[in-house]
């Protein structure tokens, strides 16, 4: 079974930059468009950011021009390059798939301070 790890989140200052990375344990990630997702207690988790296995990527108007999604196929691992910080960005952060289809992983708490 695939297993999905977030990692890199913390506490930053407004106007900081952050780089998540989720690792998966299975040889499928290659062929699987993905995503990073957001969620805030009590809310419904939300998509912020997918790209294609091709690498073509798309993101929600709330974080364009600032956050950028990667992916390395030959390391089974995905990014989540995040700059210019906002306190509203203070969220639990998850990768999946595109459409959330495997397992959701423990996510990593981001925290955004003003």
């Amino acid at each position: 079974q695939v297993q999905l790890v977030e990692s890199g989140g913390g506490l930053v200052q407004a106007g900081g930059s952050l780089r998540l990375s989720c690792a998966t344990s299975g040889s499928i990630f290659s062929t699987k468009a993905m995503g990073w997702y957001r969620q805030a207690p009590g809310n419904k988790r939300e998509l912020v950011a997918a790209i294609t296995s091709g690498g073509s990527t798309d993101y929600a108007d709330s974080v364009k021009g600032r956050f950028t999604i990667s992916r390395d196929n030959a390391k089974n691992t995905m990014y989540l390059q995040m700059n210019s910080l906002k306190p509203e960005d203070t969220y639990v952060y998850y990768c999946n798939t595109r459409y959330g289809k495997l397992p959701w992983g423990q996510g990593t708490q981001v925290t955004v301070s003003s």
